[in-house]
Order: structure tokens, then sequence, then C-alpha cells
């Protein structure tokens, strides 16, 4: 195949024209050694070009899926979107949507394009190219819309992953970290507190993570309210630290009661269940992803 130099410029002008990928428009132009119309039918033969067509689709239905690698210390959540919720309960949509997750885990995927670019895991090409093949076939527009990675990158801790198991449309991780080895009952605890995260749907881990204007806004709204007309100033000041202070624990993860033991807080249950283990337990980040969700 004589190599012709592809400019910029063809790429745009292909791009326009079909409305696939910039990638995909360069892989067209080289494989048709500039020939803008073969690359364009190349395109087409492909079902890129058909398939980008329908990138301006509403896609407001699919799954939120997720996948943690055998030692608990990687896991990704993806969330994969489809047009309609005929296509989202497929099986083969399923299956799809499973695969970019595993696939997405394999080559440590912390945004979309890497995810789009990763090599498919147990099978060939990239899971942009699975996902190309996906929309030609069902007709609907298909994409990943978010992309969240975690992982241990040094000493010891667990990731927790929980999946809502009616309709796929929630899910979280919950990164912990700690002083030792996690027995194997980690495992649990951790899946346990990343349900707790899908319930109560926390802002922030803890207090110090509020961003002062969000605790300002709300000591002017609570102040402002008229219960409160009558009261002397000092008396408002503590009755409005009081109200913003049980605001946000509401929107605090650590602050949170446990969905499975209100009794007691999110903070105490993790300090009980590490003790029970002989480890110190830290939750230092997690992941919530609902659908459709901005």
């Amino acid at each position: 195949m004589q190599m012709v130099e592809i400019s910029a410029s063809m790429v745009k002008e292909l791009r326009e024209k079909s409305g696939a990928a910039m990638m995909d428009c360069k892989k067209a132009l080289v494989e048709s050694s500039g020939d803008f119309d073969k690359a364009f039918e190349w395109l087409r033969q492909k079902g890129v070009a058909s398939a980008s067509k329908k990138s301006s689709r509403a896609t407001s239905e699919g799954l939120v899926v997720g996948n943690v690698d055998a030692s608990g210390k990687k896991a990704v959540l993806v969330e994969v979107n489809c047009e309609t919720d005929f296509v989202a309960k497929n099986e083969e949509f399923v299956a799809l949507c499973n695969k970019i997750a595993e696939s997405a885990l394999e080559a440590s995927a912390s945004t979309v394009d890497a995810a789009l670019q990763a090599k498919v895991k147990g099978g060939s090409g990239t899971v942009g190219e699975l996902i190309t093949a996906a929309i030609a076939k069902t007709g609907e527009n298909i994409q990943v819309k978010r992309v969240s990675f975690l992982q241990i990158e040094s000493g010891e801790g667990v990731i927790g992953q929980y999946l809502h198991t009616l309709g796929g449309k929630m899910g979280a991780l919950l990164k912990l970290v700690s002083d030792k080895k996690v027995p194997e009952t980690g495992a649990n605890i951790a899946r346990e507190l990343a349900m707790h995260i899908v319930s109560t749907k926390p802002t922030y881990m803890t207090k110090d993570e509020v961003p002062a204007d969000i605790i300002a806004e709300e000591k002017r709204i609570e102040s402002g309210k008229a219960d409160l007309a009558s009261k002397k100033p000092e008396m408002i000041e503590k009755i409005v630290q009081g109200r913003v202070d049980k605001i946000m624990a509401e929107r605090c993860f650590l602050e949170q009661p446990f969905v499975k033991d209100p009794g007691q807080l999110v903070s105490q249950y993790i300090g009980a269940k590490g003790k029970e283990m002989g480890v110190e337990l830290k939750p230092v980040q997690y992941s919530l992803y609902i659908l459709g969700e901005d």
C-alpha cells in the first residue's frame, strides 16, 4: 500500500461528512491511501459512519456495571447508555456492558477514552470497535458515559462494590485502606458499605470536605426561617448551627446512621468491624453512579 501523508484537514473534512470519530476517519484515510470517497465507503462498510450519525440521539437508558479483580484491590464502575429500555434489558446488551467493564478493569482505564481504547478481554479489537458493532446490530446509539477506576496503589486495603439488583440503575465502589492485610471477611464489609452508599447517596465522605460556601448558604437559609424570628440572636446562632450540623451529617458518609444498623454511625460500624478483624480500616474514596444522572 502506497504511503500517503494524511493531513489534519483531510481528517476534519471526512469527520464532518461522516460524523465518525477522528481516529476512525484517520484510519479510513490510511486504509484508502488518502482517497476521500473510498475512505467514506470504508467507514460505511465498517458501520462507523452510520453508527456515528446516531450520536446526537438521546441515550437516557442503559446500565451501571462494575468489576472487581480477584485481589479486591482494583475495581471499575461504568455507566453505559442506550436509547430504549428494550435494548437495556436485552441479554446481548447486558453482556456487552459486562465485557466493557471487564476490559476497562484489565486496562486500568480511568477515563471514557481509555476504556474505549482498551483491548477487549478475551477477544479481539478494542472496546470502541465492539460498541460500534453493537450499534450497527441494534440500530441504537450506545455510549460509555463515564468510568470510575479505584485502586489500592500501595499498602493494604480492599475495594467494595455494590450494584443495585433491580434493573442495574445504580452502583457504587468504596475504597478502604488498612494498616494490615484485610481478612477475606473484609470484602463483605466493604460491599455492605458500598450498598449503604447506593441507599443513602451521600454527597461527601466527611464534614471536613464540605465547601465553606455550602455551609454558609445553609446557615443563611436556616437563619431566615420564620420560627426563629422571635428568638434572641445568640439563641438563633446556636439553633442554626445545630440544624446545619444535622443537614451536613445527613450528606456525609461517615456521619450517616448505617442502613443495616441505624443505632450506630457508619464511622462507628467501620471502627467496630475493623477491631473484630484486628485491622484499622479507613475509607478514602467512593464512586456513586445513578443512571442518567448528570
